[in-house]
């Protein structure tokens, strides 16, 4: 689909969003929202035919890019065949979503509840685990995020949170592992693991770990930073849940279905736990859909239980018929290997050569098509280039970038010092090379900032 210019059109879609839609996450009196006037693979464009390349995946979901035919066609298809319907029956593509995720799960997590999103899913996990051990409280890394509803924003620990902490949601944060922003003043990654699963052992023998129902993680942590865990975290806290008897739960909301490489990232760390959450690429978010993928223990608990949570719309025969075209697309076109590939072999080296040439980036992490680099004022002290949170003048340099990276046409994925380079996972060679080159042309401007 080619762009075409149509500023009328796209000033009236922005006179009614500034008059009718409340966006989240924003002081509404201070956005200028783009109208967006189309979008196919990895680009999306706006109303004066200015077109950009999406390296954000629209909030890293679009994980086979826009306007798959086949997916596009399946949702398509159930809307003609059976648009709607309640979800205590057994439809088909209900049954078969479920059948095709829980293939694709490690272990045994082989029952699958359907939530609308990725928030809910981490609403339903820790009700799960709490309802299975009894225990009030969950454990969460201070690096991390897991949605916006009560329990999930509690749960997170980016400054998010803070509007919505009421001190009263049993979570409680402790330092995960990150080397290049230690904690624990590690110089190697085995120090950072062993430390990092002290602190962790010490949080829960001061909190009481009989009063611990859950320990939730992202596998690799998304909006914090992709910092991907040093071997031996994951088993390790495997091991701790399962001494203390606690429910250890994995988000993949952001890390599943092919975007590092995987199917689901736990299979890097040969981990298996007992809930997992999931949402965005299961169908690239073109319909609304997330899920808990459940072990059997934690299954057995509600057999002659009623599990008390439902979603009107859990399992929405357009949501599931959209994951079951977006897995077989992915299974096809071989997605999940291509991720992998472009990580390594375009991605990975390509992102690495700008760091050596631009003074403004400190370090470059990340697997598969799920990437970030993080931008400094001083390689030596690692200062970030904008400090934690920051705001307004504070937040000048990375407003910079991100208008450089904008002008050459390519979508950025900006969180506080960092850009995310996360793009569709079937992004073409050409396509990540063309990003590369905006994104050296924006580090340019990121420069001009450090000390």
């Amino acid at each position: 689909m080619t762009p075409h210019a149509d500023p009328q059109a796209g000033a009236a879609v922005k006179a009614a969003d500034r008059a009718h839609v409340f966006h989240s996450w924003s002081a509404q009196g201070l956005i200028d929202p783009l109208a967006v006037a189309g979008a196919e693979g990895s680009y999306f464009w706006d109303y004066d035919g200015n077109r950009y390349l999406d390296f954000t995946s629209g909030l890293v979901y679009t994980n086979i890019g826009y306007q798959h035919p086949k997916v596009v066609a399946a949702i398509q298809e159930q809307a003609g065949r059976l648009a709607t319907f309640a979800p205590a029956f057994a439809l088909e593509p209900r049954s078969e979503a479920a059948r095709l995720i829980a293939e694709r799960t490690p272990g045994d997590l082989d029952k699958i509840f359907f939530t609308n999103g990725g928030a809910e899913a981490v609403e339903n996990a820790v009700r799960m685990a709490r309802l299975h051990t009894g225990r009030p409280k969950v454990l969460s890394a201070y690096r991390s995020y897991h949605g916006g509803t009560a329990t999930a924003i509690n749960i997170t620990g980016d400054p998010r949170r803070w509007a919505n902490d009421n001190g009263t949601a049993g979570v409680v944060h402790f330092w995960g592992p990150f080397l290049y922003r230690s904690p624990f003043y590690s110089s190697t990654q085995a120090e950072e693991c062993e430390r990092a699963l002290t602190h962790l052992e010490d949080t829960i023998a001061f909190e009481g770990p009989q009063t611990i129902a859950a320990i939730i993680l992202e596998t690799i942590p998304g909006t914090a930073g992709i910092m991907t865990p040093p071997p031996g975290y994951l088993a390790g806290v495997r091991e701790i849940c399962d001494r203390y008897g606690i429910v250890f739960v994995l988000d993949e909301v952001m890390a599943g279905f092919g975007r590092t490489g995987k199917w689901f990232a736990a299979e890097h760390f040969d981990v298996v736990p007992d809930l997992m959450t999931f949402a965005k690429g299961v169908n690239s978010g073109y319909v609304p859909l997330g899920g808990v993928a459940i072990s059997a223990e934690i299954a057995a608990t509600f057999d002659k239980r009623p599990y008390p949570g439902g979603l009107t719309y859990s399992g929405h025969p357009l949501a599931c018929a959209a994951a079951v075209a977006t897995i077989r697309v992915m299974e096809e076109e071989k997605v999940v290997e291509h991720a992998a590939r472009i990580g390594e072999t375009v991605l990975g080296p390509g992102l690495r050569e700008l760091a050596e040439r631009h003074p403004s980036v400190g370090e470059v992490r990340g697997t598969g098509a799920f990437w970030a680099l993080d931008l400094v004022r001083d390689r030596e002290t690692r200062e970030p280039l904008v400090p934690y949170n920051a705001t307004g003048e504070a937040n000048a340099a990375m407003a910079a970038f991100g208008a450089a990276c904008r002008k050459n046409g390519l979508w950025p994925f900006v969180n506080m010092n960092r850009t995310h380079v996360v793009p569709p996972c079937n992004v073409t060679e050409s396509e990540a090379k063309e990003g590369l080159a905006a994104l050296d042309a924006a580090l340019s401007v990121a420069d001009e900032w450090v000390a």
